[in-house]
């Protein structure tokens, strides 16, 4: 049954680290990786494409009705074909990033897109990254993790990240992005970003990476599976 297949959930805010934690633990574990941030970006790229209107969910749902997405391991991550094209590139752009954090808090997307993050579940295991990994997409989840860390901690992070990719930006303009976008996650009515009760709450901030991966394969109840 599907059900028995193990999932680990890493929730968190944009920075915390997620993608890199969740990318190592499914590498330590042998398990299947999703990024739910790449299926929310998918979407919104699409949307984008069939020139629907952002912010307004009618247009969005009509636009995702002809959506054909694939996701498939890659070593960044992710790649993903959209409609028979690799658009891995373009989901890494602000403008893609910004777009998706807007159809994200749409119920009807969301809602739209639940069965394609849980077709993920498949053997030996899951480990899902995402805003509601564990309390919506996942409430069975083996093991919950909530990763968190300063805000200042995750404007640094995001500015190494775009000067990686020859991205110039400020630090004050990073800081009222996540300001925002944290903002618009944790209040929004449908699926907001909280720890579920029973997460394992994780602070990144002067973590590293292994230290928290350590943590999380620590508090693992199947032990036999990462022996």
């Amino acid at each position: 049954m599907v059900e028995s297949i193990p999932v680990i959930t890493i929730d968190g805010p944009s920075g915390a680290g997620k993608g890199t934690v969740a990318q190592n633990l499914a590498d330590q574990l042998g398990f299947h990786l999703l990024d739910s941030g790449a299926v929310y970006r998918a979407a919104a790229l699409h949307a984008l494409n069939c020139q629907a209107n952002i912010d307004d969910e009618p247009s969005v749902m009509a636009a995702l009705e002809s959506m054909k997405a694939s996701f498939q391991p890659h070593p960044d991550g992710v790649k993903v074909d959209l409609n028979g094209r690799d658009v891995t590139q373009q989901l890494r752009l602000e403008t893609t990033a910004s777009a998706a954090s807007k159809v994200a808090v749409m119920p009807a997307v969301r809602a739209s897109l639940l069965d394609e993050q849980r077709s993920f579940r498949t053997s030996p295991g899951l480990v899902a990254d995402g805003r509601d990994m564990g309390t919506v997409v996942f409430p069975d989840a083996t093991l919950k993790v909530f990763l968190s860390a300063s805000v200042e901690v995750r404007a640094l992070r995001r500015a190494k990240q775009l000067k990686d990719k020859g991205i110039e930006t400020t630090m004050p303009n990073l800081l009222q992005e996540i300001g925002a976008r944290d903002e618009r996650d944790s209040s929004r009515e449908h699926s907001p970003l909280v720890a579920a009760h029973d997460a394992l709450i994780i602070d990144s901030s002067d973590l590293s990476i292994r230290a928290v991966v350590g943590r999380i394969v620590a508090a693992l109840p199947m032990l036999t599976a990462v022996e």
